[in-house]
């Protein structure tokens, strides 16, 4: 999924000066974005205060849309370089077109996983026809410094190891959780999870306490360590935990995100992670007038124009390592 900003901002994202070496309860506000013609997303990183957790560095939730007379999610071809999308769905579908040629329809509890590397790109769209109604979670995670230019692919797995417990399935979507790993790959150590609470349901998550973690609500009502958490909010959790206690008090769905405090510092802006200003223009200039990036093919539109860099340099928040 792209970031369809018209202004988008450069930012320093990465290092340790944000991480909280211990257990906190930091509930985290969306930002609401229009994307396309029938879609609005919470976006929950970056956020005010917290970049990243782990090496997770960008969260959309979206939906439940009915969208049974709509065009649904409509993103034209656009570029990615240095991270890994993670698409993931609760209702309908998204079907995927990459300039690798890859053309695949992500179903519910599905992983799509397209690892941009030094170049890629790629669309989303609801196919035709389509589910009524769209929920999902798209997310970015930031490639490490030793694989940010590696070779573009892409995955769909839909069998995914689960962890379960009295009223609690948590399917691994990325990295590991509780000795299950998930098929995708990873480069930094790292967890991605969907956990379905059934009513009334009480558990306790083990968690690595040299993780940071946080917790996206996707629907119904849970309480995350004794604070509720509302659908298309995040409760950032900070380090130092050992298990993660949970209670639901209808249905619900979230999603766990964690993994080591990402050592190295970033500049983010648009769609694409790099570690100077000068990638991310040269990477712009790629996209609007070379074939870094390649074609997306069978697309029924154009690609996205990028925005506009901004005239005043980024100032770092620290050294870039």
């Amino acid at each position: 999924m792209s970031n369809l900003d018209r202004q988008a901002t450069l930012s320093v994202c990465g290092g340790r000066g944000f991480v909280v070496a211990e257990p906190v309860r930091e509930l985290l506000t969306p930002r609401h974005v229009r994307l396309g013609e029938s879609t609005e997303v919470r976006r929950l990183l970056p956020n005010l205060g917290r970049r990243m957790v782990g090496a997770w560095a960008f969260v959309d939730h979206y939906g439940p849309d009915d969208i049974a007379d709509e065009p649904g999610m409509q993103v034209p071809p656009h570029p990615h370089m240095g991270l890994q999308t993670v698409s993931w769905l609760h209702e309908g579908e998204v079907l995927h077109r990459d300039s690798l040629g890859s053309l695949e329809t992500i179903r519910p509890r599905e992983l799509g996983l397209m690892t941009s590397g030094r170049a890629i790109s790629h669309s989303e769209e609801s196919p035709r026809p389509h589910a009524a109604l769209l929920h999902g979670a798209q997310l970015w995670v930031a490639l490490p410094d030793a694989h940010r230019a590696v070779e573009p692919h892409f995955q769909h797995h839909t069998d995914l190891p689960t962890v379960t417990a009295p009223g609690l399935a948590a399917t691994v979507i990325l990295g590991a959780l509780d000795g299950a790993t998930s098929p995708g790959t990873a480069y930094t150590p790292i967890v991605g999870a969907d956990l379905a609470l059934s009513r009334g349901a009480e558990a306790r998550l083990p968690l690595d306490p040299d993780f940071e973690y946080a917790v996206l609500s996707m629907s119904g009502e849970a309480e995350v360590d004794g604070v509720p958490v509302l659908p298309g909010s995040m409760l950032y959790l900070g380090c130092g935990r050992t298990e993660l206690p949970l209670r639901a008090e209808s249905e619900a769905g979230l999603m766990l995100l964690g993994g080591e405090p990402f050592e190295e510092e970033i500049v983010m802006w648009w769609n694409f992670v790099a570690r100077t200003q000068d990638d991310i223009t040269q990477a712009r200039e790629d996209w609007m007038n070379g074939d870094r990036f390649g074609t997306v093919r069978g697309y029924d539109g154009a690609p996205l124009p990028a925005p506009a860099l901004p005239a005043v340099p980024l100032k770092p928040r620290g050294r870039v390592r």
